[in-house]
Order: C-alpha cells, then sequence, then structure tokens
C-alpha cells in the first residue's frame, strides 16, 4: 500500500521556505502530509499552499514527536543546529539548508544531478551546499570526470536575495549607511566584496565554503581552489566567473557539447549574437545557465565561463525538494 510521508518545513515563511513550498506546487507533490513550521514571531500566519490555508505553527522541542519523515530546515544555523539533533532522534530524515552540517565527515553534501549515491551515506541529515557553491559544481563535476580540475577560481557576483529579507529591503529601499538593516554599506549602486565575515587568513567564511564543499562534493580534498564573493546590487540569480585548469587536454567544441548535454544545464554561448547568461534571464528557473566559454591561453589546458543560476530555487529550494524525490523515489 502506497505510504503518505508526513514532511515538516521549517522556516515555510522565509524567502526559501516560501520558495520551497512554490516548488512543491510546481512539481505536484500533493500526495504528501505536510506541516509548515517558522518562529513563534511568525506563527499563526495562515499560507494558501496546494489550495489549502495552512496555520504556521511554532517551532519547539516537542515539535518532532509528531514522527515526521521528512524534514526540510530553511531557518538558518541556529534553528538548525538546536532542532535538527531533535528531528533525527525521532526518525526524521531532515534535509538542512544552512551550513551548520554541511563539513561534517558523516553528512552527505548532495547536489541530485552529480551525486545523487552520495544520499545512501545517510544517517538522519543530507547538506544541501552553499547556493553559489551548487550552480558552480554542476559543470565542475562533469568537467573534472572527463578531463580531470588541477585548479578552480571563483569570482562570485551575488544578488541581494542571498542575504534573505533584510538584504532584498537594503537595496529596494535605497538604504543609506543610517538606516541599513543587512550590509555594512549601501549596496544600492555599489558592489561589496564582502559575504559573510572575515576570518583570520582574509578570505571570508563564503569564500572558504565555496572552497571547502568543493572539495567534498568532488571528492577531492586537497584541490587548490581560491575565491572571491562579491555582494552585487540585483535582486535575485548569482552569477559567476570560473577559471579552471585540467590535467589534460581537451577540444573546446566537444567541451561545449558535453556540457549542453548534461542534466540541470543550459548552454547559452553565442558571442557573435551577444548571447550570455544574464541574471535577468535566468530568473524563476531550476537550471544553470552557462556561456562565455573560452580557452584561457595563459596555462596549458585551461578554460574560463560564466554561470548564472536562481539562487532561491537550484541554489536553495529546487535542490532540497530534488533530494526529498530522490529520497521518496528510493523508498527510505
Amino acid at each position: 500500500m502506497f505510504k503518505k510521508y508526513k514532511v515538516a518545513i521549517v522556516g515555510a515563511t522565509g524567502l526559501v521556505g516560501r520558495t520551497v513550498l512554490k516548488v512543491l506546487e510546481e512539481k505536484n507533490l500533493s500526495n504528501l502530509s505536510y506541516t509548515l513550521f517558522s518562529s513563534s514571531k511568525s506563527a499563526g500566519n495562515k499560507i494558501n499552499f496546494f489550495k489549502t490555508n495552512y496555520v504556521v505553527l511554532a517551532l519547539d522541542s516537542n515539535s518532532f514527536d509528531k514522527k515526521f519523515d521528512f524534514a526540510i530546515f530553511c531557518a538558518g544555523g541556529e534553528v538548525s543546529k538546536k532542532y535538527i539533533p531533535i528531528a533525527v532522534k525521532s526518525g526524521c530524515i531532515v534535509i538542512d539548508n544552512s551550513s551548520i552540517f554541511r563539513m561534517n565527515s558523516n553528512v552527505p553534501l548532495v547536489v541530485p544531478e552529480i551525486n545523487s549515491e552520495d544520499i545512501n551515506n545517510q544517517k538522519g541529515i543530507i547538506a544541501n551546499p552553499n547556493c553559489s557553491t551548487i550552480q558552480a559544481v554542476i559543470p565542475l563535476k562533469i568537467l573534472d570526470d572527463n578531463f580531470s580540475i588541477k585548479r578552480i577560481v571563483y569570482s562570485t557576483y551575488q544578488a541581494v536575495s542571498g542575504a534573505g529579507r533584510y538584504g532584498i529591503e537594503d537595496l529596494e529601499n535605497k538604504s543609506s549607511e543610517s538606516s541599513l538593516k543587512k550590509f555594512p554599506y549601501s549596496i544600492y549602486n555599489n558592489c561589496i566584496p564582502h559575504i559573510d565575515d572575515f576570518v583570520n587568513d582574509g578570505y571570508t567564511k563564503e569564500e572558504h565554503k565555496m572552497i571547502n564543499e568543493t572539495r567534498k562534493i568532488l571528492h577531492k580534498p586537497n584541490l587548490p581552489i581560491t575565491a572571491t564573493a562579491v555582494r552585487v546590487p540585483i535582486i535575485n540569480c548569482h552569477s559567476e566567473s570560473i577559471n579552471v585548469e585540467f590535467e589534460k587536454d581537451f577540444d573546446l567544441y566537444d567541451l561545449k557539447l558535453l556540457l549542453q548535454n548534461s542534466p540541470g544545464i543550459v548552454l547559452v554561448d553565442n558571442p557573435e549574437k551577444n548571447y550570455y547568461p544574464l541574471a535577468s534571464k535566468s530568473n524563476g528557473y531550476d537550471e544553470v545557465f552557462i556561456g562565455r566559454i573560452r580557452r584561457d591561453n595563459s596555462v596549458k589546458y585551461g578554460i574560463n565561463f560564466w554561470v548564472v543560476a536562481d539562487n532561491l530555487r537550484k541554489g536553495a529550494a529546487t535542490n532540497a525538494v530534488q533530494i526529498l524525490e530522490t529520497l521518496i523515489n528510493n523508498n527510505v
């Protein structure tokens, strides 16, 4: 008999949580039993989901006594740190959008298009990678499998939605330094080379996330990677310039064809017609858009390319829902 899985959505009223609900509706995953949770501040709100008004419940230590099969956490690191162990102890399998468990050796870090088999190693927690990492590793895993990556240089141009609702408000309100809610400087008409906290080596935590998560997903713990992460004044969709050096030579045409025929990727690469990925054209889509692919002539076997994706969808919500689908399809 078909089992109707019970699913908890934690942080249902936030940007990522609401996008998770939207993606679940689009995928028509209506044959599941859902419960929506938030902080006490947002509890009691009603959200129309699958044409039903769901009352959002306050998350507390007893919330998982209801014995959920799965949960998607979208409420930030502190909430994940406190409540995910409680959920797992109750028998729930958790998909976590925070960074808390990503580098835990017992927690798989999953992008279903490229390493869904790692889900089989879960011990109650599956981590969603960082939004900027997800869109990068989809093409990188394919390239590494075929040409063996020697080194990666990341430069990111990240939308304010990645900083949450207050980040969007800082941009939309053209906030001055005296009225900022999220950023250290006004993001309006500005680029800020600072995402997350700085650490002792001069990098930010965001840059370290990209470096360490890429190594984990590619199963290359010593791969040389460097990164610079920049916040830019657009609402949604992260853009990235990626430079890759390979261990062996390649045919550029075949490389492009390989990416074009890979799941989750849309190739937009015709410089003669000014075709290349744009944030404004990627908004609302689940695919990763790739273009500006060209040889890096400063090294023996290298390329540069440009990657754009919707950071709220594929960078967070859609990836989490795809993991949920995989778990259900595997009858976990």
